[in-house]
């Protein structure tokens, strides 16, 4: 059965799709990054820790939009700062076209990943909040498979753009979403339950101490280590996987060809999840997704041959990208309407800490000639620690109504 079907309600999937394309912008972003800096390497004759530095300063950016837009979302409104995430990123993507060199394209990064890390949380919060309980993990989850469309997008801009036209026209298309945020402007209508709060808002503080009451800890804690070990596995591998390809004896065409057929397996992965979550639950799905993942990372880091390369990235992207598409059903749950996209973008924003270091941790280790192996089987033990934590402390919410 078509999953879109399942939204019985034509206001409800306007607001998925709706989100959904701008979910996808920011996956075209984050996904241009990691080819951009393929291209920008021979261009620029950047290093592995200048290619670090570059991924993690965006990175950077997305720690401090997640806690910030998610505080100002439970005080503004979601709909307001998800406009607002999507100009600003839309913004800076397009003028890192015009980048003079390094530093001033590090600048701009960081506010395009200010941007994008705003809305996401935001985005998953305003969906999770407008849709019924029977509906809202599957909602949800397939809100976050437009990600893979912005991932698909980006490696196609890399292979047909990025060869014949440079690396600034990527960038430059970047900008395109700000357009789109204008017409989001009318489309969509804020949280129903944000409405009802509006009327008597909590302070900062409070919201703060609420999240780590003993009532709500647990799952802090839970969501933090979440948010962190998949957070940092993914840049570290995603972010860095055309340039693994080169390293590993592949043409920059080449990789960026073998990455688009990667990337396509992200798509099943989310439908999968989407209709699992609602059948076996969150927790189910994020420790079952989530081990596969860590397989996977240890069969790519230590493949042999070209056909055991495609085939474990091809199941690395699949199966990562549906645990993400659960974790992000999975955390707006875990709390109330008063401070749920606070509790949500603190720790998307601790998560975020990870995508700063493993990217530049990656490019260290490949500067010191440690082996690809090695460095994938660090993935492997970082995602095998998500898993039990979701398994020990997380609680599941499948079915519950929101409070």
């Amino acid at each position: 059965m078509n999953q879109m079907t399942l939204l019985r309600n034509p206001k409800e999937r306007k607001l998925l799709f709706s989100a959904g394309l701008s979910w996808m912008f920011d996956a075209m972003d984050v996904g241009m990054i990691s080819f951009v800096v393929a291209a920008l390497a021979k261009d620029w004759m950047l290093g592995p820790e200048q290619i670090g530095l570059l991924t993690s300063i965006n990175s950077v950016g997305m720690a401090v939009g997640a806690a910030a837009a998610g505080i100002l979302a439970d005080r503004f409104g979601r709909k307001s700062v998800l406009l607002w995430t999507l100009l600003i990123f839309s913004a800076a993507s397009g003028l890192s076209a015009f980048a003079t060199g390094f530093a001033v394209l590090c600048v701009l990064r960081f506010v395009a990943g200010f941007g994008l890390g705003g809305e996401l949380p935001v985005a998953s919060t305003l969906v999770a909040e407008s849709m019924p309980a029977s509906q809202r993990g599957r909602a949800v989850v397939l809100l976050e498979s437009f990600w893979a469309v912005g991932w698909i997008l980006s490696a196609l801009i890399a292979f047909f753009v990025i060869p014949d036209y440079g690396w600034r026209i990527a960038f430059g298309l970047g900008a395109v979403p700000a357009l789109y945020a204008l017409y989001l402007r009318r489309a969509i209508d804020d949280s129903p339950r944000f409405a009802e709060i509006k009327r008597a808002p909590v302070s900062l503080s409070k919201r703060i101490a609420t999240v780590w009451s003993s009532e709500y800890r647990r799952s802090t804690i839970m969501l933090w280590i979440l948010w962190f070990t998949v957070v940092f596995s993914y840049y570290g591998m995603f972010l860095w996987l055309p340039t693994v390809m080169v390293l590993k004896g592949f043409s920059l065409v080449k990789s960026f060809e073998y990455v688009l057929i990667m990337t396509l397996a992200q798509l099943p992965g989310y439908f999968t999840a989407a209709y699992f979550i609602e059948k076996f639950g969150r927790k189910f799905v994020l420790v079952i997704y989530l081990l596969l993942t860590a397989v996977s990372a240890a069969w790519f880091g230590n493949s042999t041959t070209e056909g055991m390369l495609m085939a474990a990235g091809i199941c690395l992207s699949f199966f990562n990208l549906g645990a993400w598409g659960g974790m992000y059903a999975y955390t707006p749950e875990l709390y109330p309407t008063s401070i749920r996209s606070t509790g949500a973008g603190l720790a998307t924003s601790f998560g975020r800490i990870g995508g700063i270091i493993a990217p530049l941790l990656v490019g260290v280790l490949v500067g010191r000639s440690v082996g690809i192996g090695s460095i994938f089987m660090l993935f492997f033990a970082t995602i095998v620690v998500g898993a039990l934590a979701v398994l020990f402390l997380g609680k599941e919410t499948k079915g519950t109504e929101l409070l």
